[in-house]
């Protein structure tokens, strides 16, 4: 039987593939610290399960294709309090942040159309982008730069008349780059300029560790038409399984065609989005709290790092991941090692092998992407066997 080249043209997700050795890891008995996946261990408030303990609807009905009113009138409300209006019309719910960009690139793409997005990017952006039939060309940035790319010389390199957005993740997924206000207008004024979509995937967004507010594009009201926001309750509330994400937008247009694909789901699930409501009444006390326990986290990860020969890492301005290029001839290689051939006193460790968080061949061969998503004891002991299993397996390959 036949699949189609789109199909093919997908990757396994990096976070995930090396899934089926840690279930035979597991299995011979290793405990293993897993630095490969975002999932919070942070606690998700409490409003979330009451607001579902508190559903007494008798029956459980399809939502309205764009949400239901109330969870979109709290996302409106959440952007009001950071000094960014929208209409209830501009916000559309997702079933998390992935349908999200899976309709926006159904939306803005056409076959052969290229999108511009700074690498190592989220890896799953690649199977959105060809599941749309577009193309990546990716806007290279390096370990040695901190990974910074707002550079219009740069930009200017990359468009084309095939060219119709630029895609980034502020704060950065895999590299936690917060942009600054000018680097933003760097990129809004690129954007007006050639007119393209600016689509900035701001899901980490409470989670910037210098003080300063998260600048985003959706601030920008000469490019009103351009800039498109991609949000979550997943990382913002530690709720990753509530699958609950969103579109904001003003261009009219756009949002004629993203209506299509919402009515063609026909609803998000309707309790999640109950549930998801309550999540916007949770006070800035929260945040402060989580946002100071990360970064506690990002310190020690990065602390512990730098103390590992020949390893080259930037400490993460903001989300919860860090991009680290190791002393070893490959992290692909290196990461099945530890699952099948390492342990230190029955512990090894999971990370996500950069290659796949680039679009460019050969590029990220020796990085990968660490989340530091484990409590203070757990990082400090898996960045030790982290240090351990480089120099051992340096010493056998």
């Amino acid at each position: 039987m036949k699949v189609s080249q789109k199909a093919l043209a997908c990757n396994l997700s990096p976070m995930r593939k090396f899934y089926p050795y840690s279930v035979a890891a597991k299995q011979q008995g290793k405990k293993i610290y897993s630095l490969n996946i975002g999932q919070p261990d942070i606690a998700t408030p409490t409003a979330y399960f009451d607001a579902v303990k508190n559903f007494e609807l008798p029956v459980l009905a399809y939502a309205a294709s764009p949400g239901i009113p109330e969870l979109i009138k709290a996302i409106q409300h959440y952007y009001d309090n950071l000094g960014i209006h929208y209409e209830e019309s501009d916000i559309l719910i997702t079933t998390g942040g992935s349908e999200a960009l899976q309709m926006l690139m159904l939306s803005i793409l056409d076959p052969g159309d290229e999108i511009i997005i700074p690498e190592p990017f989220y890896p799953n952006y690649n199977t959105f982008v060809k599941s749309a039939g577009g193309v990546i060309r990716p806007l290279t940035t390096t370990p040695e730069e901190g990974y910074r790319y707002a550079v219009r010389e740069k930009l200017e390199a990359l468009v084309n008349d095939k060219t119709r957005a630029i895609m980034f993740t502020n704060p950065g997924n895999p590299t936690g780059v917060v942009l600054t206000p000018e680097e933003l207008r760097i990129i809004a004024d690129f954007a007006k300029e050639h007119d393209l979509y600016v689509i900035g995937d701001e899901v980490y967004r409470e989670f910037v560790y210098g003080g300063e507010k998260l600048a985003t594009i959706g601030a920008f009201e000469d490019i009103n038409e351009n800039a498109i926001i991609i949000d979550s309750v997943s990382k913002r509330f530690s709720a990753c399984g509530a699958r609950i994400g969103t579109i904001i937008t003003r261009n009219k247009l756009l949002q004629q065609q993203l209506l299509k694909f919402c009515q063609a789901r026909l609803s998000v699930a309707t309790l999640d989005q109950v549930a998801s409501t309550a999540l916007y009444s949770v006070g800035p006390e929260y945040f402060d709290a989580v946002r100071e326990e990360y970064k506690r986290r990002r310190d020690t990860c990065y602390a512990k790092l730098m103390q590992i020969p020949g390893v080259i890492a930037s400490a993460p301005q903001g989300a919860f991941y860090m991009m680290a290029a190791l002393p070893v001839d490959n992290a692909d290689t290196f990461q099945k090692w530890l699952l099948t051939d390492f342990d230190d006193n029955g512990d090894t460790v999971m990370f996500a092998p950069g290659e796949g968080f680039y679009a460019t061949p050969g590029r990220g061969l020796n990085e990968v992407r660490i989340a530091y998503v484990l409590k203070q004891e757990d990082l400090e002991r898996a960045m030790d066997v982290l240090a351990i299993a480089i120099k051992k397996y340096n010493e056998t390959h």
